[in-house]
Order: structure tokens, then sequence, then C-alpha cells
């Protein structure tokens, strides 16, 4: 689903603006985003979630980094 959200703390990183939702300043600027995050694509939004979100993605991650922090070849490549 796409999001409105505050432009502080890791929202920038976890949401793509203008993709998977909006990034405002203030409760005015979220309020006249309504329309905009209506027509934002909800299948992008689900696509980009399974590339960088789901559980499995997530592990594999800590798995490059464990191994990389160890010296070792990673198991995983990361995308």
């Amino acid at each position: 689903t796409p999001v409105i959200a505050f432009n502080c703390g890791s929202v920038p990183e976890v949401i793509d603006d203008g993709i998977t939702g909006l990034i405002v300043d203030n409760v005015a600027n979220a309020a006249a985003a309504v329309p905009e995050a209506l027509k934002l694509s909800r299948r992008r939004v689900r696509a980009t979630f399974e590339e960088r979100f789901t559980a499995g993605r997530m592990a594999r991650d800590y798995l490059y980094i464990y191994d990389s922090l160890r010296g070792l070849k990673p198991a995983f490549a990361r995308p």
C-alpha cells in the first residue's frame, strides 16, 4: 500500500518518494498528498517490498554482512 510519511528518521531510506509513497514535511502537505498517493501503483509498491523487505531477503543481507565481517566469502551475493 502506498504511504504518506514525514521526512524524518529512516523514512527516506525506506520509501522511494513518488514510487512507493510520498514523503512530506508537514500535516498540510500530507493531506494534500492523499490524491497523489492514490495514483501510485500498488503492484509496484508490492514488488519493491518483495525485493527489499521480505524475511528471506533481510536474512540473506544479514548473512552477507556477518560473513563479510568474519572475512569469509559471503554465501549470498548482494543484488
